[in-house]
């Protein structure tokens, strides 16, 4: 009996699992999984000072290869609520289209998932190989206690996935525009300027941190990081905040603080950028302190194989040759790339994270379709 990811879907979305809360996605897709053969691990990790996460690892085989499908049942909060035209967790499907916070990211395309694999288990029977699915509950959260923490129980008992397929929205406009090969990196500076306080009348007899701190600003953001790559837009420094604190008008302040994001390619690491921004503020002297935190460095899965079969069955069930893209933000993938070769192919992200999140239901169908035939071509050799 077929699986029909839009009912599923609805199921998902009726569990308003706002990270870290699971509120029981993650039992749906474990009641599904073990009623089609798949031996499911249920996960629970919480470093100190962090709130639990359940996590999901559902294997179905025990030979290689292993085919993975991963995403996260976790959602961002409604928002406005009553900016919403539709209960945001009642899953409602009006002209066609299906409402419903989580439905682009990403309860949409793991419904997808597991209707695809029972499409192609019940067409096929058991692959020469496994077929697993890792799903975590705080993607949208820190990302501490989800799938880094996953893979690293994974690593422990030996379990070895071969390839990755995440199921993020990465259609901008329409299925089948656009599937990610790699994702930018991204680190926070945080950057303190430090002088002497003192009075504005008698600037001779202060420091004043902040005409280097604009300074050194000026220099990192005005002057390109680089002019991108073959796969990789130019990276970019975007300031987010600069913060003295002064309540006088007539003292000035002995420090000033800005942050700024750096999205970067494959052309950097962190090391290198931090490197990059200690020799503009020598340049531009005084006292510093920087804090770098880095959220995940950049990598690219280079057109090959897997890229190939994900590429093929978008353009067999959509007619789309998708754009091959390293665009957005972060994802999973930057931790699951050190692990096997990784992809990214989902649904419509347009409405992701937004007021009436929906997708359209022809676009589960069609979705579930091409991860079927992402299957059916990585097992006969094409992908692996």
């Amino acid at each position: 009996m077929s699986i029909d990811p839009v009912a599923l879907t609805q199921a998902l979305i009726r569990c308003p699992s706002v990270t870290p809360a699971d509120a029981g996605a993650l039992g749906v897709l474990e009641g599904v999984l073990t009623d089609m053969g798949f031996t499911c691990t249920r996960l629970r990790f919480a470093e100190p000072g962090t709130d639990p996460v359940d996590n999901l690892y559902a294997r179905l085989g025990s030979a290689s290869p292993n085919f993975c499908f991963a995403g996260h049942t976790d959602v961002v909060p409604e928002g406005d609520r009553a900016g919403w035209t539709v209960d945001p967790f009642g899953a409602a499907i009006i002209d066609g289209k299906l409402f419903g916070r989580g439905t682009s990211d990403m309860k949409g395309a793991i419904a997808c998932f597991v209707a695809a694999t029972k499409s192609f288990l019940d067409r096929n029977g058991s692959p020469d190989g496994s077929i697993s699915l890792l799903i975590t509950g705080d993607e949208e959260g820190p990302s501490i206690n989800g799938t880094r923490k996953v893979l690293d129980w994974m690593r422990e008992q030996g379990e070895v996935i071969d390839a990755c397929l995440v199921g993020e929205p990465t259609n901008p406009r329409a299925l089948g525009d656009m599937m990610k090969i790699g994702r930018r990196g991204s680190v926070t500076a945080t950057l303190t300027a430090y002088g002497a306080q003192g009075h504005v009348a008698y600037p001779h007899l202060a420091d004043n941190p902040l005409p280097r701190l604009t300074e050194a600003l000026t220099l990192l953001a005005g002057s390109p990081l680089d002019e991108g790559t073959a796969h990789f837009q130019p990276s970019t420094l975007a300031l987010t905040t600069i913060d003295v604190g002064n309540p006088a008008n007539n003292v000035i302040p002995a420090k000033g603080t800005a942050k700024f994001n750096i999205r970067f390619n494959d052309l950097h690491t962190p090391d290198s950028l931090e490197a990059h921004i200690r020799d503009v503020l020598e340049e531009v002297g005084g006292t510093w302190d920087l804090k770098m935190q880095t959220s995940g460095v950049a990598f690219l899965t280079l057109p090959g194989p897997l890229v190939a079969t994900v590429a093929g069955a978008v353009k067999a069930v959509t007619g789309k040759e998708p754009e091959l893209s390293t665009s957005g933000g972060t994802s999973d993938a930057r931790f699951i790339k050190d692990h096997c070769p990784v992809v990214e192919f989902g649904l419509v992200g347009a409405t992701m994270h937004k007021v009436d999140e929906h997708v359209a239901v022809a676009d589960l169908i069609q979705l579930t379709d091409i991860y079927d035939r992402v299957l059916v071509d990585f097992f006969a050799g094409k992908g692996a």
